[in-house]
């Protein structure tokens, strides 16, 4: 069944990561098709520590939604050991409707590739080469339907030789046949005595009885009768051989199941093949990859939750169908090409949303589920201090704890001590919770950390404000700011590199150290940046 990913922003933070598994659940719970939470980054010490709380595993991580090998209707023939004959390689040709397949050892590797015009190239040479190499006995009994009449054939592994067809039409060939020889002939007692007392390699009998005492004789010849005439057999002994004496070995392109399509496209084109193995994570062969298929390849299919702004999602989005959007932040870049479900309110948290879609559908979070989303909503409002709060998000949240059985404050105490510890570094805690913004022009980062003792985190201010630079310096930022919002002071120390002014400009404030402190500011979302967008829009 084909997955679809529900996934938040990139630096995922506790309500991002939440929103993905708690909408996932509730899909699943419907069981409309087969959804998978992932997410897009790490997991911040402060969501780790959510996710611990109620013994939950985080959701899987995925880096990049562009279509892969995998992804596409690729053929699955039949797979063929290099063992088996060039007969039965048409046949599956001809069932599956290809004009190639992969040849396999028996480990399920890839041993050769194998195409209708290398079997044509080689019936074209057996018309004016009557020697065949060495065929297992099996292949040719098997091709012709035969079956070993005397006790010297039963001491034959293989066959080789000259083919001669010795039928009474054809009686110049009668002496023509020597040891070395694979004699063809129908009924014909005369020649097939000749053949076993010249103790010659094989005599296929076509339609036709072999005498009991020619069988009796002291011979090594193989002697075999089959049902078939003797211009189908002629030709059927060629396709005896085995596909190892004709698939292809060497310079064969291949493409493994995590290929992204692109690089198959560039690869395809400076190739002739009409075919490509496919081969899994091991090597073992799982399909053949023709052209066609890269005409109309099935795309990954994606929910967005927490974000709808094609900076913060995930690698490879403008090749993915996004099926639904559920947010609660300003509407920004992402486009679609088909009307889809989109779902954003005014609300702290897009667990808020998700609770009450529970609720629309009659369905009530589990235990541990109703946990988690009261942990993201306490998060993300800031405790309630956050000026995206509504009425809304405190009544769920205190509805969730119910159904955990939780405390808020506790919830919130454990939430706002986890991402600021003194063995955290500058880089970690700047990563927990950043954002990359692009607004009339000008690109922004936005890095936010909550906890409840800002002045221990100020004592590092120099080393916060070095590495932000180097971020402004490496990505080619504007600015470059981070909110140290603390939940007893209710308000955010700011510190910035970058563009200084404009920061002065947008909060009001003098900053002449990189450092100024925000009363009343606890949401990036609804009072930092729709500041910068006001003065750069």
């Amino acid at each position: 069944m084909e997955t679809i990913y529900i996934t938040g922003h990139r630096n995922p933070d506790t309500d991002s990561i939440v929103a993905a598994m708690a909408y996932a659940a509730l899909k699943n719970a419907l069981g409309e098709r087969h959804y998978q939470a992932a997410r897009l980054g790490q997991i911040s010490d402060e969501t780790q520590t959510v996710l611990d709380m109620f013994g939950a595993e985080p959701p899987q991580l995925i880096s990049d939604l562009r279509t892969q090998v995998r992804d596409l209707d690729y053929d699955t023939p039949t797979t063929l050991s290099a063992a088996a004959t060039l007969s039965r390689a048409w046949q599956a040709m001809k069932a599956d409707k290809i004009s190639a397949l992969p040849v396999a050892n028996e480990d399920g590797t890839l041993y050769g590739m194998l195409s209708a015009g290398d079997i044509a190239n080689y019936d074209l040479n057996s018309v004016v080469d009557s020697t065949i190499g060495e065929i297992p006995i099996y292949n040719l009994l098997s091709v012709l339907e035969g079956k070993v009449l005397n006790a010297g054939g039963e001491l034959r592994d293989t066959l080789s030789g000259e083919i001669v067809v010795a039928l009474p039409a054809c009686r110049k060939n009668l002496m023509n046949y020597t040891k070395n020889s694979i004699v063809i002939c129908g009924e014909q007692p005369e020649v097939i005595r000749k053949a076993i007392e010249n103790n010659i390699n094989c005599i296929i009998v076509c339609q036709g009885e072999v005498p009991h005492e020619l069988l009796d004789l002291d011979s090594e010849t193989c002697v075999i009768s089959t049902p078939y005439d003797a211009y189908r057999v002629s030709r059927l002994i060629w396709h005896a051989m085995p596909i190892a004496t004709v698939c292809k070995r060497r310079d064969i392109a291949c493409f493994h199941l995590d290929d992204y399509i692109d690089n198959v496209r560039e690869a395809v084109l400076k190739s002739r093949f009409r075919a490509y193995p496919i081969l899994d994570d091991n090597g073992c062969v799982v399909g053949s990859l023709s052209r066609f298929h890269l005409l109309r390849p099935r795309r990954k299919r994606v929910i967005l939750v927490d974000h709808n702004e094609r900076a913060q999602s995930v690698a490879g989005l403008e090749q993915a169908e996004i099926l639904e959007i559920v947010d609660h932040h300003r509407l920004a870049d992402i486009e679609t090409k088909n009307p889809i479900y989109v779902r954003n309110e005014p609300v702290g948290s897009t667990n808020t949303i998700i609770a009450g879609m529970y609720q629309e559908k009659g369905l009530m979070p589990t235990e541990k589920m109703a946990g988690l989303m009261a942990a993201a909503i306490v998060s993300d409002t800031v405790m309630f201090k956050s000026p995206t709060c509504t009425q809304r998000d405190i009544d769920v949240a205190n509805r969730m704890a119910r159904i955990a059985n939780v405390s808020l404050e506790d919830l919130g105490q454990r939430i706002f001590s986890a991402t600021c510890g003194d063995d955290k570094t500058i880089s970690a805690m700047l990563q927990t919770d950043y954002k990359e913004f692009h607004i009339a022009g000008h690109d922004l980062a936005v890095s936010q950390i909550t906890c409840m003792d800002s002045d221990r985190l100020l004592k590092r201010k120099e080393e916060f404000l070095s590495e932000m630079n180097e971020i402004l310096s490496r990505r080619h930022m504007h600015v470059v700011a981070l909110m140290i919002t603390d939940v007893l002071l209710d308000g955010t120390q700011l510190l910035f590199v970058g563009d200084q002014d404009a920061i002065c400009q947008a909060f009001h404030i003098k900053g002449a150290d990189n450092c100024a402190f925000l009363p009343k500011i606890m949401s990036r979302k609804k009072q930092v940046i729709p500041m910068l967008s006001a003065l750069w829009g």
